[in-house]
């Protein structure tokens, strides 16, 4: 059996998108039994200069659709990082959710031999496709689904591995 770029992918994104948004209804249904502001949460950061969680969850929500929206040689949708409340949140994963899993297949088809162009600073780099998903793509998008999870964690929200890993 031979796995494409899609099977790497798509799948991975969309299993993690899905217990991420489990991660914070329970990150949500915490704050409200202990009576803590949800913008504790969401403006939580483990370190000064690390970015917030509303902001990670914006982020792993950028790498998923981008990472596959580039791997399928498909237009990259923008979303306008305005999210601030747990609903807003929900509301971007499920709108990534929709697209991801509306990018047929057959559109990552040849994509090993694509080069993917990033937008950059101070310009944009080109990868191959696959160098792209391994080192890019998947890495950042671990990395801010994580620290995600982290925030929560470090601030009492009883999340475990499992939730991490989600249903499989």
């Amino acid at each position: 059996m031979s796995l494409s770029l899609y099977d790497l992918s798509v799948p991975v994104f969309v299993h993690s998108l899905k217990a991420l948004a489990e991660v914070l209804k329970k990150a949500e249904a915490h704050a409200d039994a202990k009576k803590i502001d949800h913008s504790v949460f969401l403006t939580a950061r483990i370190a000064p200069d690390m970015f917030a969680l509303t902001r990670q969850v914006q982020l792993a929500t950028d790498f998923a659709k981008g990472g596959s929206a580039r791997l399928a040689g498909v237009e990259v949708p923008s979303y306008a990082d305005t999210e601030a409340t747990f609903a807003e949140l929900h509301a971007r994963i499920e709108k990534t959710l929709a697209f991801i899993e509306t990018i047929p297949a057959e559109k990552f088809i040849g994509a090993e031999s694509r080069d993917i162009v990033v937008p950059m600073r101070p310009e944009p780099k080109t990868f191959n496709a696959l160098t792209y998903l391994r080192h890019g793509a998947l890495p950042n998008f671990f990395f801010h689904t994580t620290t995600t999870y982290d925030i929560l964690r470090h601030n009492g929200v009883e999340v475990g591995k499992r939730d991490f890993l989600g249903v499989y």
